[in-house]
This record gives structure tokens, sequence and C-alpha cells, in this order.
């Protein structure tokens, strides 16, 4: 295949396609059978190839381990809320959470405990934040923001139990190896974390929009209209937070413990698996963690998890099958959301095989080497929004930028952290990522509505972190 401008067509269509049905699905179809039917032009050839690159990018191991984490971990909220583990948790810090602001810092404070991966975080967290929004009167979209703005950000910037830190350091390493660099894959990495300035001014601006910036009166009346709407759905009953019928019904117990047990199980069997999983030949506690399966040990964690909270409802007299058909309910919530993902893995497998990467690294011999660190990041971010995969943008970027940086004579580390802040940027502002299209499933938000909002301190984010590295770029020559 000559790779020319044609690699480009698929992720040219997604975007526009998108914002004109309203709808991520259908551009990533159109986006998908296109380019597969560039690779196979004939009658029937493109919808098999364009099959084939479903199927397989679904049964690739780190994506089937997504998605039976995100249908498991979605199956188990859904027991928990069937159990009045979120009602039990939403009455427990009822009486402190009396203020908007006070709503968002127990957005940010839950942080602490869900910084692992940053599906687990919006799957746990948003249920809550639903739940607590309605009595404060508060905008979808400006929770969205605050747990998004502590999601992708925050995990890519931990050096220790995350489901990022694997493949972080892997890229790196793979990247170094390929440009002759002898240096420690996972000390470079953590060297490298300050330079991260999209993560570290997104956190920045989301602690300004959640505590300091005065809610627009649009969006105000969003919040009233749709509190309004919930309302007239539900005159009869409790008021407040136990009118939230989508958060939990209003007959469910209020047992706080079952949210917290499984929860901290999860996490507690996490932070030791890690350990576990990597500490044979490991000479400290951080290269055990380094040496785990980070995503392999979440699905233990969270399988294990599963097995003891159905034993502890099961013990509160909970019917099996009430369970089970709970459990169910709540992963195929995320169905739109798999769906979603298969298609993203095939939209950018196809592209691929079109010869993306190398036209992309093809066109990149212009740049000056004092604007390596900057050039690298804007590109990436461009990338990264149209493919929505910061995991993507990093496997891309990562080996041209170290490159790039080893033969310019450009400081290793501020490349490092370009790469990693643009696919952080496209995680938290495309459409088309997964944190994105989970969160507005849970918090029944459009999603390219929901996008273009945050789009703005996604491109504030995103100018001052360009400043930074082009001032960083000249000072560490």
């Amino acid at each position: 295949m000559d790779h020319s401008w044609v690699a480009l067509i698929p992720f040219i269509l997604v975007i526009p396609i998108s914002i004109l049905t309203k709808q991520v699905q259908p551009g990533l179809f159109v986006g998908l059978i296109v380019g597969a039917y560039i690779i196979e032009p004939s009658l029937l050839g493109g919808i098999k190839t364009a099959l084939s690159y479903i199927v397989d990018n679904v049964v690739e191991s780190s994506n089937i381990r997504i998605i039976i984490f995100l249908y498991g971990f979605a199956g188990l909220i859904s027991m928990i809320k069937f159990t009045g583990g979120i009602k039990g948790f939403v009455h427990l810090v009822n009486d402190k959470v009396k203020t908007k602001k006070s709503a968002m810092f127990l957005t940010w404070i839950t942080t602490l405990g869900t910084f692992s991966d940053p599906d687990f975080r919006i799957v746990t967290v948003a249920p809550i934040m639903k739940a607590l929004r309605k009595r404060l009167k508060m905008s979808k979209q400006r929770i969205g923001f605050a747990i998004e703005m502590t999601s992708n950000p925050v995990v890519a910037l931990v050096p220790i139990a995350t489901a990022f830190v694997g493949y972080m350091v892997t890229t790196i390493g793979d990247a170094l190896q390929e440009a002759g660099i002898d240096q420690e894959p996972y000390m470079v990495y953590v060297k490298s974390i300050p330079f991260n300035f999209f993560s570290l001014v997104l956190i920045l601006i989301g602690i300004y929009y959640s505590f300091f910036k005065k809610p627009k009166e649009s969006e105000s009346d969003e919040a009233m209209q749709q509190n309004s709407g919930e309302n007239a759905e539900e005159q009869q009953g409790e008021e407040g937070l136990d009118a939230c019928h989508r958060a939990y019904e209003q007959d469910t117990a209020i047992k706080p413990l079952n949210l917290l047990l499984p929860l901290i199980t999860f996490l507690g069997l996490t932070i030791f698996l890690s350990w576990w999983d990597g500490h044979k030949g490991a000479d400290s506690v951080f290269q055990a963690f380094i040496r785990s399966d980070a995503l392999g040990v979440m699905l233990e964690s969270l399988l294990i998890s599963l097995i003891l909270a159905f034993i502890y409802f099961m013990f509160q007299k909970y019917k099996v099958s009430k369970l089970v058909s709970h459990f169910i309910k709540g992963g195929n919530e995320l169905m739109s959301v798999i769906l979603l993902l298969a298609l993203i893995w095939g939209v950018s497998a196809v592209s691929e095989d079109l010869g993306f990467s190398d036209y992309i690294t093809g066109h990149v011999d212009w740049i000056p080497h004092l604007f390596v660190a900057p050039v690298i990041f804007l590109l990436g971010g461009v990338i990264s929004y149209f493919i929505g995969s910061s995991w993507g943008t990093w496997g891309l970027l990562m080996p041209l930028g170290i490159t790039l940086a080893h033969d310019a004579g450009v400081n290793i580390l501020l490349v490092i952290g370009a790469v990693f802040a643009s696919g952080t940027f496209g995680a938290f502002a495309s459409p088309l990522s997964d944190n994105s299209v989970t969160l507005c499933t849970i918090m029944d938000l459009d999603v390219i509505k929901y996008s273009k909002k945050k789009l703005a301190p996604a491109l504030i984010g995103a100018g001052i972190s360009a400043v930074l590295f082009g001032v960083f770029s000249f000072f560490m020559r």
C-alpha cells in the first residue's frame, strides 16, 4: 500500500459525519467501511475486511480484557445500586454535602480511591454524583467536567498501581531501544512526569471550573430544566435525592456498606495483586508494580470482588436470580460503549494498514530542533482528537518523538512529556474517547454536545501547554 494522504481519509470522515448525525457511531462506521474498501476494493471485499478488522481487534488480548472489565464492573455497580449501596452512600454524605462546592469537593477527593483507571473512576463516581446532583440543581456537564478532569489526566501522572503504567513504560522502552538509547525505561518515565504539562494544566483548570468559576445563566437554566424534567416523572414519594430513580429505586434499602466494602475490596486487591504479580525478581516495591500486568490484575481483582460481593449480598437474603439479572442489566447498559470501542479499534487498525503512521512520520522532517517538543505535542493533540485514544497516540508518536529528540539533541524527557500530554488531550477532548462515551452513557449526556462544551477548557489547556513546551525547549537546550 502506497503511504499517501489516502491514509487520512477514514479519520477525515469520522468527525464531520459524527457532528452532522449527532452520533459518534455512524462516523466511525463510515470511516471503517471506506477504509476497508480502499484496502479491498471489490463488491464484498470491503464488507469482509471491515468485519475482520472489528473481530480481530476485539479479540486482541488487551482489548477483550478492557471489554470484560467494563462489563463486569458496570455489573458490580448495578448490583451495588440494587442492594442499596449507592443510596446508602448518598444518605451517608447527604448531611455533609449541602452545597455545590462540597459536591465538587467530594468528586475530587474520591480520586484518592479511584486513580487506578479512568474508566474505573468514571463508572464508580458518576452514578454517585448523578444521585447527588438533583437536589443541588447542578448541571450534568459541570459534574462531567469535574470527573473527567480528574480521570485520564490524573492517572497519567501516577507512577504506580494504575492500568497505564505498564503500557507507558513499555512504550518508552521500545522507543529507547529503537533509538539506541541505554536507559532504564521506568526511571525515564518517572522523570518525564513533570513535563506532562497538559495533565497538570488541565487539573488546575479543573480546580478553577469546579470551585471558582460561576456557572452561566444558560448552565443554571439547563440544570433546572434537567431537574424539572425528572421531577415531572416523579411527583409522588420521596423528595430530593431519593427521587433520582435512575440512581436507585425508591424502595431500595439504605446500606452504605454495600458500596464501601466491595470497592475497598477491589482497590485493596488491585494494589496487593499488582505487587504480588511483579514481585518475583523485582528489586523494589516500585519495580514490582511496574513488572505487573496491570490490566490483568484489575480483572483478577474484579472477579474476586464479584464473588465476594455475591456471597455478601446472599447473606443479606438477596435472591441470586435478582443479583444475576441486575449484574447483566448493568453490563448491558455499557453495550453502546463496547460497540463504540470496537468501531474505534477497527478504524484505528484500518488507518494504520493504510499507512497512517508512515505518512505522519514522513512529513515531520521540517520541524526545527527548538520546536520538536511543542510540535510533537500539537501534532499528537490533533491525532489523538481524531482517534480518541491516548494509548494509540502514545504508541504512534513515542518512537518518532524520542528519535527526533535524540537526533536533534533535544531533551528526551521533555519530548516524552509532550507525547504523553498530547494523548491525554485527545482522551479528554475527543468525542471518540471511551472515557467521554462511558461518562455520557452513565450521565445521560449527548456525546457530541458535551464534547463541544469541554473543547474550550481543553484548548485553553493545550495553548498553555504548547507555550510551556516552547519555553522549556529554549531553556533545556
